[in-house]
């Protein structure tokens, strides 16, 4: 932006023989000067150049800005459930772009002086990015999302129902390995519904807590409804210690299920502990003071079972 012109005093009328005209500086030339001084009137003429504040004022007035989304490229608008943040482009001294606006309509209204800024738009668990010029005017800019539903269930082989309470699910961004791999929605329930951006995702089920977890990669695509069930390999198992075949379980009893290599997977004390473990062989312990019962089982898919821990042979 230029500078405002300085102030100046427009150029004093010279004599007839071409002489200049007294500007406050005494000439002197003895030889030449008249009887009488002669009196002149000079008059001061001053320029005043645009200020610079009306200049400023030109170019950061904030002009109004429009922002939608898309669900996908040619698609229909979001209507509901997004956040919108406008970041400034020069990081701040920490290192982090300024917000410069937000909002949480589905189409944002905003003004923003012009000039460059990245716009991020979230709805769920999807987002996008891009950059934006704001220029004198209306402006008005529509981000495609590229956003698909994600709706998650699961069941025994064979399709036994499980427990809503007894699942959940994991969702990560595809990879080869969990390294590779970034969170993208944690303890989703049966048949929560997600958004996500269209991409192929890694799917964790978790039947229980101890060892019963599938896997699966998933794609979903934009705007569509992606719905998945995953099957489980595993049973609930409870245990009871008891005298006789049928008989009452028996209380205060610490128990340990290990798995056919040794490895426990699940501890408990009570009269009747229940579990959900993945088909295999096992090897239940039952403590009750200083004895120990044991038995071995294996777990098939499909109903919960019973397994009783007799105290005599």
């Amino acid at each position: 932006m230029p500078a405002p012109m300085p102030l100046f005093h427009a150029p004093v009328v010279s004599d007839q023989d071409g002489s200049p005209a007294d500007s406050g500086t005494a000439l002197t030339d003895q030889t030449q000067l008249p009887a009488e001084p002669t009196t002149r009137s000079v008059q001061t003429v001053a320029v005043t150049p645009p200020t610079a504040t009306a200049a400023i004022a030109a170019v950061t007035t904030p002009q109004p800005v429009t922002l939608s989304a898309l669900i996908a490229e040619g698609g229909s608008t979001i209507e509901q459930g997004l956040t919108w943040r406008i970041f400034e482009t020069k990081p701040d001294t920490n290192g982090q772009l300024g917000l410069a606006a937000k909002s949480d309509d589905a189409v944002a209204k905003v003004k923003l002086a012009p000039g460059n800024y990245v716009v991020h738009v979230a709805y769920g668990r999807a987002q996008a990015s891009d950059t934006l010029t704001v220029t004198e005017g209306q402006n008005d800019k529509s981000i495609v999302l590229d956003v698909g539903g994600l709706r998650l269930n699961a069941a025994i082989n064979g399709d036994v129902a499980i427990p809503i309470n007894l699942l959940h699910f994991d969702v990560f961004t595809a990879g080869q390995s969990d390294a590779d791999r970034a969170l993208v929605a944690q303890n989703l329930g049966a048949n929560d519904i997600i958004t996500v951006n269209a991409g192929t995702y890694h799917i964790v089920s978790y039947f229980g807590d101890v060892n019963a977890v599938v896997r699966a990669d998933l794609r979903v695509e934009a705007g569509q409804m992606t719905d998945a069930t995953l099957y489980h390999r595993a049973a609930q198992t409870s245990f009871k210690l008891v005298s006789e075949a049928g008989g009452e379980a028996i209380a205060d009893v610490d128990w340990t299920v290990k798995t056919a290599d040794g490895t426990s997977v699940f501890t408990n004390t009570g009269a009747f502990p229940s579990t959900v473990l993945q088909e295999g062989d096992y090897l239940v312990f039952a403590k009750r003071g200083d004895k120990v019962y044991n038995r071995a089982f294996q777990v098939q898919p499909g109903q919960p079972q019973e397994l009783e821990v007799l105290t005599t042979p």
